[in-house]
């Protein structure tokens, strides 16, 4: 349904880093019949999502589903996961949103607060947890507000030399999109969103937890009921979900699973790669050829390739430059948080191509060098 302040995009046009755009077979499917959550044909369905979420997850765990936004599975991480006192890496406003979690949930929060776009040096946390007393240690792997790509691989290596840490790891503008190999990496919580990378409709959230996270979570009363981890992998070893599910969109998440597994997961991580390493590339052309003063929140080597943050030139601001698009017939983002004012989002992930994305910073590059834009001949 269209109304006239949201008339219909054109396919290969919706940039926002979340939700993605969904093709049209995929939000079809919902509308097929329902059936019970308990039968047979649910846990089929059960199955068939969760064995195809796996290699996006680099897992042979089960993932465990959730109807509700990955916010939920970030405080089942806490809830489950931390005793007393947790280390927050913050580089943005979701990394945050873990430590804002953690405070609501009463436990002891110590935060490594760097500049919004900034990669976290390993070396930092294996600092601060040489002092001793932590129980977790809570990331974004892709920090959806700034673009910026922790180092996950190094940091499971640095926690895994801590017996008693846990890694809990937000990769909700990640999976799917981005490299992920949870068991390899010694990840004890990686979660996600359905409406991001995925490129799924909105309201589900994925999760793949250790054994050592759920044997944990077992010694801890105050976990909770709905976000309770061990009920979570109690159900899964059924194919089944704690609670009712919401059977309309995994009935749309098995046809896109689907869909990704005859893309195959390597090449998915390979068309996302290509997709940034273009806008970054475009982002150049803009500064060095066209004279447009814009730039990269995110340093080189720490990029994210699902969404890219771009910092306006002066005098231009976020809203005003999606506002602009938004009558061009594209939708991206505004920067988010204290970001909002002077930097920009391009979602270039889930199933967009490569020429869309073209069609897309087309656009935007006009924009940005016309009148006002900051460019030669602009304001």
């Amino acid at each position: 349904m269209t109304t006239d302040l949201t008339p219909a995009l054109e396919p290969g046009r919706f940039f926002l880093p979340g939700p993605t755009e969904v093709r049209p077979e995929v939000l079809d499917a919902q509308v097929e019949p329902l059936f019970g959550h308990r039968s047979d044909a649910a846990r089929e369905l059960v199955a068939a999502v969760e064995r195809g979420l796996r290699p996006l997850f680099g897992t042979e765990r089960s993932v465990l589903i959730g109807t509700m936004s990955a916010t939920g599975f970030m405080e089942a991480a806490v809830r489950s996961g931390v005793r007393r006192k947790v280390l927050c890496i913050v580089n943005g406003a979701f990394s945050g949103r873990f430590a804002e979690i953690c405070r609501a949930c009463g436990r002891d929060v110590v935060v490594v607060d760097l500049p919004w776009g900034a990669a976290v040096d390993p070396g930092w946390v294996d600092d601060h947890l040489s002092q001793g007393g932590f129980d977790a240690v809570t990331v974004a792997h892709s920090e959806t507000s700034t673009g910026a790509l922790n180092p996950i691989a190094a940091l499971g290596e640095v926690v895994g030399g801590y017996s008693d840490v846990l890694l809990l790891v937000d990769s909700v503008t990640g999976v799917g999109g981005a490299e992920m190999a949870a068991d390899r990496w010694g990840l004890d919580m990686v979660l996600t969103g359905s409406q991001k990378a995925l490129a799924m409709p909105p309201g589900l959230a994925f999760a793949v937890a250790s054994t050592r996270l759920l044997e944990r979570a077992d010694t801890l009363p105050d976990r909770g009921f709905y976000l309770d981890l061990v009920r979570y992998a109690r159900y899964a070893e059924s194919n089944q979900t704690p609670t009712t599910p919401a059977l309309t969109l995994l009935t749309a998440a098995k046809v896109q699973a689907d869909r990704i597994r005859r893309e195959t997961v390597a090449t998915r991580w390979e068309r996302h790669l290509r997709m940034a390493a273009r806008c970054h590339a475009w982002v150049e052309e803009m500064r060095d050829e066209r004279g447009a003063q814009v730039s990269i929140l995110a340093p080189a080597g720490a990029r994210s390739p699902t969404v890219t943050c771009v910092v306006l030139p002066e005098g231009r601001s976020g809203p005003e430059v999606v506002g602009a698009m938004r009558q061009k017939g594209f939708v991206i983002g505004a920067g988010y948080g204290k970001l909002k004012s002077r930097t920009i989002r391009i979602g270039h992930m889930g199933d967009h191509t490569i020429d869309e994305l073209d069609e897309l910073l087309a656009v935007l590059g006009g924009e940005l060098e016309g009148p006002g834009g900051g460019g030669v001949g602009g304001a």
